[in-house]
C-alpha cells in the first residue's frame, strides 16, 4: 500500500505539512489549551469533595470495569463515568434554573447514570461512543 500523502495543518494560514490530518504540533497545543479553558476546572464542573466521597463509595461497591466485564475480562475500575453527560458547567453558566436542576439530577443519579470503568476504557471506548452520538 502506498504511503499516505502529507496533510496541511487545519489552522487557517498555517500551511505546515503534517503526516496525519489535523493540526501541527504548535496549533494542536493551542487548540487543546482553548478547549481546556472552555471546559472549566473540575470544581466548576461539579467535582467537589462530596463527589470525591461518593466516587470512592461507588468504586468500593462496584470495583470492576463494566466494559471489560462485557468483553470477558476482569479489570479494576478507577473512573466513575456518567453514562449520560451531565454538562453541569454549561447549565450553571446558562443561569437557567430548570437546566441546572436537570444537570444536577444527572450528575448525582448513581442508580441510573453512573458506571465503573477503567481509565483505558473511559479514555478510548467511552469517548468513541460519545463522538459517535454527536
Amino acid at each position: 500500500m502506498p504511503p499516505r500523502p502529507k496533510s496541511i495543518c487545519r489552522q487557517a494560514g498555517c500551511g505546515k505539512t503534517i503526516a496525519e490530518p489535523g493540526y501541527c504540533d504548535k496549533h494542536l497545543k493551542a487548540k487543546r489549551k482553548d478547549e481546556d479553558e472552555q471546559r472549566g476546572t473540575a470544581q466548576e464542573r461539579g467535582y467537589t469533595s462530596a463527589w470525591t466521597k461518593a466516587r470512592a463509595a461507588w468504586l468500593r461497591k462496584y470495583p470492576l470495569c463494566v466494559y471489560c466485564m462485557r468483553a470477558g475480562r476482569v479489570q479494576a475500575a478507577n473512573v466513575v463515568d456518567h453514562i449520560i453527560a451531565h454538562k453541569l458547567k454549561e447549565a450553571l453558566d446558562s443561569g437557567d434554573e430548570a437546566r441546572i436542576a436537570r444537570a444536577k439530577a444527572l450528575f448525582w443519579d448513581s442508580e441510573n447514570n453512573w458506571q465503573s470503568l477503567c481509565k483505558p476504557c473511559h479514555d478510548s471506548v467511552k469517548q468513541a461512543e460519545e463522538k459517535a452520538d454527536r
